[in-house]
């Protein structure tokens, strides 16, 4: 009982999923129609792009991409602009979670190289920031926006629209804030640090989770139903390395069933319905944005979800909304805690600088909303 206290303790998004599940439940009774509350397309895809990312990461080719990227940089900024760049763009198909997971020890190690420590706190700041930002832009980028684009039913290319704005923003931002950074033209040396993961990169491995990450793009696009894919995704892992399948976050794939269940009971009751629709309607982008700084931008979207058909302004809201405070997306706590372990001293400014570059980047972002 302990052991199950301590880890509930631990993940709070997941605990508060489920005791408002199961709040909901003494309204609304369990019966056939709580089937119908979860999305299961959304859970099946997000499984199986956490497993090819995941064999991805065990084969290291996320390293290699970084090291052949590196291998041509001679300034600091260079460097800088490529540790970031990686976030930026691979999050955009790897996720936010995972490209930051791969690349801020990645950052730490190469600045630890070049003897730059006191960068670590703006570089995994900028990180974080751009990871987040990155992610937005695609359907496969983060959790929510693989529910809320199909939720919405739209096509790839039109949810993609909804977002690029923000994203070409975010970019120059971005681009902004690195050459604001200091001795930004200082000459610098990268040697060769491949780690020993991207070595043991097996060719025939990685070839098969390209294939099934293909099928998960015609999946999302429609073109092929979920299950097939899970299926071919479930095999193939079982055939080539069984032990990634435990390395996907079923936590989050619990704290999505508790907060369907919560969501679809609460419209159930006609007079929260109504009042929770209210709060919402027309002010997807504010909620959304506020609602995220507390539970963070996942929840946030599941929660709001039921109670608008404004879907656009809503993933505009959860997306921007990930900036903020430390929680408002669940990913910035994975750079927080690996820099604290690296620099526990320093953790302290660490979030002093996340907050300062955080309230900037939302509130530009904010004003180019309501300017266009």
């Amino acid at each position: 009982m302990k052991r199950i206290y301590n880890y509930l303790k631990k993940d709070a998004v997941l605990t508060i999923s489920w005791v408002l599940a199961i709040i909901s439940m003494l309204f609304i009774k369990p019966d056939k129609a709580y089937a119908g509350y979860i999305d299961w397309r959304s859970l099946g895809i997000l499984w199986s792009l956490m497993i090819i990312t995941k064999g991805y990461m065990q084969n290291g080719i996320f390293e290699k991409i970084g090291h052949a990227l590196l291998a041509r940089t001679r300034k600091m900024w260079q460097l800088i602009a490529v540790l970031v760049g990686l976030n930026f763009f691979s999050s955009m198909i790897i996720t936010n979670d995972v490209s930051l997971i791969t690349f801020v020890p990645f950052a730490i190690m190469m600045l630890k190289q070049c003897g730059r420590q006191e960068l670590m706190i703006p570089v995994v700041v900028l990180q974080t920031i751009a990871a987040n930002l990155g992610s937005m832009l695609t359907p496969i980028g983060n959790p929510q926006n693989l529910y809320l684009y199909g939720l919405a039913g739209k096509g790839i290319g039109e949810f993609i629209m909804w977002l690029l704005p923000y994203t070409i923003v975010s970019a120059l931002l971005l681009v902004i804030s690195i050459l604001l950074i200091k001795n930004k033209n200082e000459i610098i040396c990268i040697e060769d640090t491949d780690s020993e993961a991207a070595h043991n990169t097996s060719v025939p491995r990685v070839m098969a989770y390209s294939v099934l990450f293909i099928l998960a793009l015609l999946v999302v696009a429609r073109v092929l139903t979920w299950y097939i894919l899970a299926a071919a995704v479930l095999i193939t892992v079982l055939l080539l390395e069984k032990n990634v399948l435990a390395k996907a976050d079923y936590a989050l794939l619990l704290t999505f069933i508790g907060f369907f269940i919560f969501t679809g009971n609460m419209g159930r009751v006609e007079p929260v319905a109504h009042f929770l629709a209210g709060i919402v309607n027309s002010r997807e982008l504010e909620v959304g944005i506020i609602t995220s700084q507390c539970i963070s931008n996942v929840p946030a979207a599941l929660l709001l979800s039921g109670f608008t058909d404004n879907i656009k302004n809503l993933s505009i809201g959860v997306n921007i909304g990930g900036l903020g405070t430390l929680i408002a997306s669940m990913a910035s706590l994975i750079s927080y805690k690996l820099y604290a372990n690296e620099v526990p001293e320093k953790k302290g400014k660490y979030f002093a600088v996340f907050t300062v570059y955080n309230i900037i980047f939302l509130v530009v972002l904010y004003v180019f909303r309501k300017l266009i």
